[in-house]
C-alpha cells in the first residue's frame, strides 16, 4: 500500500523494458530541477499484458496520459470505459486502476514531480486545482481533433527532452502546464470556476483535512479525526455550520463524507494487505472489530471478511 516511488518505477521499467535505469533518465535532469520524463505506451504496454491485474497504487509522483485505444480507468468505485481517445490525470493522493481492453493501445505519457513545476513562474499550484483534487474523476474522453492537439503537445515534449537546449527543462514546464490547463478546461464550468463563496471554501478546506489521513500506510497509523465535530474543531466553525455548507456544496452530510472516505480506504486495506481485521480496525479509527464489522456490513452489504476473500 506504501506509495510507488519514483526509483521504483524506474527498476520496473527496467526489468520490462530490458533497458539499464540510467538509459530511461532523461539527460541533464538533477535534484534541483525536479523530475520529469516521458514514455511511449506502446513501448510499456508489455508490462501489463504479463500481469492479470494492476493493483491499485498511490504513486509519488504525477501522471499525465494520452490513451488511444479500448482501456478501462477505475478511481475507487468510479469506473470508465474508454473506447478511442481520453485524457487521463493522476495524482499521488488518489490511487487509480488502468487496464487495457485492447490491442494496438498507443499514445504517450509523461510522469513529474510537484518540486519540477514548482519550478515554474506560473502560479500553478497542483493541489488547488479542480484535476488534481480528491473525489474527482480527472478521465476524459477526446474528439479525434482533441487528440490531435494534446498528442501534438506530447510529440514537443518528446522532442524537446531529447534536445541540447540548455533551458529545455523551462519550456517542458510549459508544456506539463499547456495539458493541465486543457484538461481544465474540458471539465464543467462550474467546476474549473475558483471557489469563492464562504461555503466552497469550507467544503474545499475539509476535504483538503479529510484527505491529509490518508493513506494509511501502517497499522500502527489511526486517523486523528474521526467525526463531524472533530473536523470542525480543527477547521475552527461550529459543526452545524461545516454540515450546512457540506450539504448545499456536496448535497452529503459531513458524516456521509467521512464514512464514504473511510469505506474506500477499507475496502483498498482489505484486498490489497495481509493485515488482519483488527490492525484495520484500529487503524481506521475503531476502537472494537465489531463496530468496525458493523459499520462496513451497513455500508457494503458485506462484512469485511466476506469482502476480503
Amino acid at each position: 500500500m506504501k506509495a510507488t516511488t519514483l526509483h521504483e518505477f524506474y527498476e520496473h521499467t527496467s526489468d520490462f523494458s530490458g533497458k539499464e535505469i540510467s538509459s530511461l533518465l532523461p539527460p541533464g535532469i538533477d535534484k534541483e530541477i525536479g523530475h520529469f520524463n516521458i514514455f511511449d505506451i506502446a513501448d510499456t504496454i508489455e508490462k501489463f499484458k504479463r500481469k492479470t491485474t494492476m493493483p491499485y497504487n498511490r504513486r509519488a509522483y504525477y501522471k499525465i496520459s494520452l490513451i488511444q485505444g479500448a482501456s478501462r480507468a477505475e478511481y475507487a468505485d468510479k469506473v470508465i470505459e474508454i473506447e478511442k481517445n481520453a485524457l487521463l490525470f493522476a495524482t499521488p493522493k488518489v490511487p487509480y486502476h488502468w487496464v487495457p481492453t485492447g490491442e494496438g493501445l498507443s499514445g504517450n505519457f509523461c510522469i513529474f514531480t510537484d518540486a519540477f513545476l514548482i519550478k515554474s513562474k506560473s502560479g500553478v499550484e497542483l493541489d488547488e486545482l479542480p484535476l488534481f483534487q480528491a473525489g474527482g474523476f480527472p478521465v476524459f474522453q477526446l474528439e479525434d481533433d482533441q487528440a490531435k492537439d494534446i498528442l501534438l503537445i506530447f510529440n514537443k515534449m518528446k522532442q524537446e527532452i531529447a534536445s541540447n537546449y540548455a533551458f529545455k527543462y523551462d519550456l517542458l514546464r510549459t508544456y506539463v502546464i499547456e495539458l493541465i490547463h486543457y484538461g481544465q478546461k474540458l471539465q464543467p464550468a462550474t467546476v474549473s470556476q475558483p471557489a469563492q463563496t464562504a461555503t466552497t471554501r469550507v467544503s474545499s478546506l475539509f476535504v483538503e483535512l479529510l484527505e491529509r489521513q490518508f493513506p494509511i500506510e501502517s497499522p500502527n497509523q489511526k486517523l486523528s479525526l474521526r467525526s463531524a465535530k472533530d473536523y470542525a474543531e480543527r477547521l475552527s466553525i461550529h459543526v452545524n455550520h461545516l454540515n450546512k455548507a457540506l450539504k448545499e456544496s456536496t448535497g452529503k452530510t459531513t458524516t456521509d463524507m467521512i464514512s464514504n472516505r473511510i469505506i474506500q480506504e477499507a475496502k483498498l486495506l482489505l484486498k490489497q494487505t495481509d493485515w488482519n481485521i483488527s490492525e484495520i480496525a484500529y487503524s481506521l479509527g475503531f476502537e472494537e472489530v465489531a463496530h468496525f464489522s458493523n459499520f462496513f456490513k451497513k455500508q457494503t452489504s458485506f462484512t469485511p471478511v466476506a469482502f476480503r476473500s
